[in-house]
C-alpha cells in the first residue's frame, strides 16, 4: 500500500512537471519553425492578393493544411478554405485568418517587398500590399495548425480552422455563412483570431471585453441641383452650396443627438463636384465612413444622414424630384463584440502562459473587422479576437520620446516585426486551443 501511495505521488509530481514545462515546450517548438514559417510569410508578403482574388494564396495553405493531417474544402464562399480536424469526443474551436492585401502601393523597403500589381473589382490599376498585416495572421494560424496537430496526444474535441476572403471590403465572413460554414462543417462552441496592432509594441497582447471594432457602413449622397453660368449664380440651384450644409449639419448627429458616452464618427471622407471655375454643376457627391458600437446607434446614425440631406435640400428650396439621394453601400461590417467572461479568462489565461508584462486590456477601437459576423450568426458561441503588437521595439521608444511618428494599418509604410507578431499568435492561439480543448482528467 505504502508502495502503490509512493507511485501515485510521483505519478502526480511527473503530471505537473510535464503541465509546468508545456508552455516552455511550446515556446521552444514554435522557435524551431520560425524559419520555415519566415519563409512562408516573406512569400505571402510578396504575393498578396485582392479582396475575393485570393486563388494562390488559399491554394498554398490549404495544401499544407492538407499535409498536416486536416481535412481541407476549398472555395468556401468564395475562396475561403476550410479545414477540419477531428480528434475525439469533445468541443469545436475555430480558428480564422484573413487573407486578403489592399490596393496600396508598398514604400516599406523590404527586401522582399510587394512587386503586385492588379486590377480592382471598381476596374482600377494599383499595386497591392498586405499592409493590415494579415500576412502575418495566415503565417500565426499555419504555425497553430502545425502545433495543434504535432500535439494531436493532449486534446480531444474538433479543431476548425478556416481561411477567410474579402475581410477588407466587409463582404467575406458574410460570403462564407451564406456558403453554409456553419451547416456544411462542425459549427463552433469556440471562435478566435487574433489582428496584428500598429499601436503595441511587437509581441504584446491587447484584448477588449465587449464591443472591440466598430460597425462600418459607406454611405454616398448623391445631391442634386441645378446647373449653370457661376456669374449667374441666382439662375441655378448650387449642389456646393447644398452639399456643404449637409456636410456642417451632419456634425451634430454625433455632438448633439447621441450620448456623449456612447462612441461614433461620421466622416465625409470625399467631396465630388463641378469640373470649371465659372460652372456651377447640377450634382455634388458626398462619400461618408460612418462608425457606431451598437445596432441601435447605427440606425440613429443613418436616419439621421437621410433625414438632414432632406432637410437641407427642403431649407434651400429643392423640389421634390431633386431631392438627395442616399444610399447606403451593401459591403457593411458589423461591430466585433468579444464575449466578456471568456474574453477576460483568455486574457488570464494569456498572461499566465507569455508573461503579465506581455498582456494588457486594451479599449476599443473605431475600425471594423468582419470577425463578429461568426457571433451575430449564433451568439452561444464563446468568441474573441485579439491584437498582437507589432511596432518594433526602437521604433516604439522613439515615438514614447516624441522622436517618431508610427505608420498605421493600411499605411504604405506599415512593416511590423513579422517574426515578433507570428511567433506570439501562434503562442497564444494555440494555448488557447488546448486549454479549451483539453482532455478530461479520470
Amino acid at each position: 500500500m505504502l508502495f502503490r501511495t509512493s507511485l501515485l505521488a510521483l505519478l502526480f509530481i511527473s503530471i505537473l512537471n510535464v503541465a509546468q514545462a508545456q508552455p516552455a515546450n511550446l515556446q521552444s517548438a514554435i522557435s524551431k519553425d520560425m524559419p520555415l514559417l519566415m519563409d512562408v510569410y516573406k512569400d505571402l508578403h510578396q504575393h498578396p492578393e485582392l479582396s475575393g482574388q485570393e486563388t494562390r494564396t488559399a491554394a498554398k495553405l490549404a495544401q499544407r493544411a492538407r499535409k498536416l493531417g486536416f481535412e481541407v474544402t476549398e472555395k468556401v464562399g468564395g475562396t475561403g478554405v476550410v479545414a477540419v480536424m477531428k480528434n475525439g469526443p469533445g468541443p469545436v474551436v475555430m480558428i480564422r485568418a484573413d487573407m486578403d492585401g489592399l490596393p496600396v502601393v508598398e514604400q516599406t523597403g523590404l527586401p522582399y517587398a510587394s512587386q503586385v500589381t492588379a486590377t480592382t473589382e471598381e476596374g482600377m490599376e494599383t499595386g497591392v500590399m498586405h499592409a493590415c498585416g494579415h500576412d502575418t495572421h495566415m503565417t500565426g494560424w499555419l504555425g497553430t495548425a502545425r502545433q495543434m496537430a504535432d500535439r494531436k496526444a493532449h486534446w480531444s474535441g474538433t479543431l476548425v480552422m478556416i481561411l477567410q476572403p474579402a475581410e477588407e471590403r466587409g463582404r467575406g465572413a458574410r460570403d462564407m455563412l451564406e456558403d453554409g460554414l456553419f451547416e456544411r462543417f462542425p459549427k463552433p462552441d469556440y471562435a478566435l483570431a487574433f489582428h496584428d496592432a500598429a499601436s503595441l509594441p511587437a509581441g504584446v497582447i491587447g484584448y477588449t471585453p465587449g464591443f472591440a471594432l466598430a460597425n462600418v457602413d459607406s454611405v454616398n449622397i448623391l445631391v442634386h441641383g441645378v446647373g449653370g453660368h457661376g456669374a449667374y449664380p441666382h439662375t441655378t440651384k448650387d449642389p456646393i452650396v447644398l452639399g456643404s450644409r449637409i456636410v456642417g449639419a451632419l456634425q451634430t448627429l454625433v455632438s448633439r443627438e447621441l450620448d456623449p458616452q456612447d462612441p461614433a464618427v461620421v466622416t465625409v471622407g470625399s467631396f465630388q463636384a463641378g469640373s470649371k471655375h465659372n460652372i456651377i454643376s447640377d450634382k455634388a457627391t458626398l462619400l461618408l465612413t460612418v462608425r457606431s458600437y451598437s445596432d441601435q446607434t447605427r440606425q440613429t446614425l443613418l436616419d439621421g444622414i437621410a433625414r438632414i440631406a432632406r432637410g437641407e435640400a427642403i431649407a434651400a428650396g429643392m423640389p421634390d424630384e431633386l431631392m438627395p439621394e442616399v444610399s447606403i453601400k451593401d459591403e457593411y461590417t458589423p461591430a466585433t463584440y468579444n464575449s466578456p467572461e471568456f474574453t477576460r479568462q483568455m486574457g488570464e489565461l494569456f498572461a499566465r502562459q507569455l508573461g503579465e508584462d506581455r498582456v494588457m486590456e486594451t479599449p476599443a477601437v473605431m475600425g471594423g473587422e468582419d470577425f463578429g459576423r461568426y457571433y451575430r450568426a449564433d451568439n452561444s458561441i464563446k468568441s474573441m479576437i485579439f491584437w498582437v503588437g507589432g511596432v518594433p521595439q526602437e521604433q516604439w521608444h522613439k515615438a514614447q520620446q516624441g522622436q517618431a511618428k508610427l505608420p498605421s494599418l493600411h499605411s504604405p509604410f506599415w512593416a511590423p516585426q513579422a517574426d515578433a507578431v507570428i511567433a506570439t499568435g501562434t503562442q497564444a492561439l494555440t494555448t488557447a486551443a488546448l486549454h479549451l480543448l483539453e482532455k478530461p482528467s479520470h
